[in-house]
């Protein structure tokens, strides 16, 4: 039997007072998109160190392709491909030469090197810009010239550190259509994202992380589905009239409260309408992934 790509079983790793990560498990199968979704300082981007040698392993187990990242570091990273939240770009060299300079930490040259950058250069529609220096780049452009570099030593496992933060809708919507691509081909991904959206729609599986445990996972729709009911009604409250809305907090079958927004969660639509018009300028929606990820961590911000 083949084993997982991905494996963790109780890992842990601290820094100094602080656990990072506190025996986390995950697994990551042949051929999906798993999204690792948690607050800052969850423990996602330490597991990312953990997978590419960066960070060494205080307890547990970590594998990759069935292979100890304590003793395979070296031949597991030979098989990955790796999008860190900053990009690493050198600046002093031009697109193509950032392909080349990387592409000899693998040992690739030739005209099959060269055939495999044009061919992702093509694909992550940078095939204009092969001359132009990396400081000319915008941050889109920066950001797909990432993954093209990820992609040249045809890894088997591509990890993706928030791949699409800070960067216009029309840039996301192109990198998420290049990773529906390489899913389609049958690469095995791990994808951190703070979008909520971004998971629902790229992954198959979810994993929500906190404080450095797994709390909840499964298929993005039956996450939510499991843990709330599937209509919200959301309005402001400093816009209404106590009395049209207090009592409604008792009829719903959950209430939230953040700052001056209620969220009244409810199974009957029809019935949330009907509050809706008891309340001014309210929003009825589908629940969503992002309010599953806030009910489970928290709406108070972290740095």
């Amino acid at each position: 039997m083949e084993p997982p790509v991905l494996s963790a079983r109780g890992v842990v790793k601290r820094y100094g007072a602080l656990t990072a990560v506190a025996g986390l498990d995950v697994c990551v199968e042949r051929g999906e998109c798993y999204g690792l979704l948690g607050p800052n300082g969850a423990g996602k981007s330490t597991l990312f160190r953990l997978l590419t040698g960066l960070a060494r392993l205080d307890g547990g187990e970590l594998e990759v392709f069935g292979l100890s990242v304590r003793e395979h570091a070296t031949e597991i990273k030979a098989r990955l491909g790796v999008v860190g939240q900053e990009d690493s770009l050198d600046p002093d060299l031009d697109v193509w030469e950032n392909l080349r300079t990387y592409g000899r930490y693998f040992g690739l040259r030739g005209e099959a090197f060269r055939a495999r950058c044009e061919e992702l250069l093509s694909f992550l529609e940078l095939d204009g810009k092969r001359r132009a220096p990396i400081m000319a780049l915008s941050g889109g452009m920066k950001r797909r010239l990432a993954i093209v570099r990820a992609l040249v030593n045809e890894p088997e496992f591509l990890l993706l550190d928030e791949p699409t933060t800070g960067l216009d809708p029309q840039i996301r919507h192109a990198i998420w259509n290049a990773v529906r691509q390489l899913k389609a081909r049958g690469l095995t991904i791990l994808l951190t994202t703070h979008y909520m959206e971004e998971a629902a729609q790229l992954a198959d599986r979810v994993g929500v992380i906190d404080h450095g445990r797994l709390i909840v996972e499964g298929r993005p729709a039956d996450v939510v589905a499991a843990h709330l009911p599937p209509y919200v009604l959301e309005f402001s409250i400093a816009r209404q009239d106590p009395g049209g809305w207090a009592p409604l907090r008792e009829e719903a079958l959950l209430y939230e409260e953040h700052g001056d927004r209620a969220f009244l969660f409810h199974e009957d639509e029809a019935l949330l309408r009907v509050w809706g018009g008891r309340v001014s300028e309210a929003t009825l929606r589908r629940t969503s992934l992002e309010d599953v990820f806030l009910k489970l961590t928290g709406r108070s911000l972290r740095d």
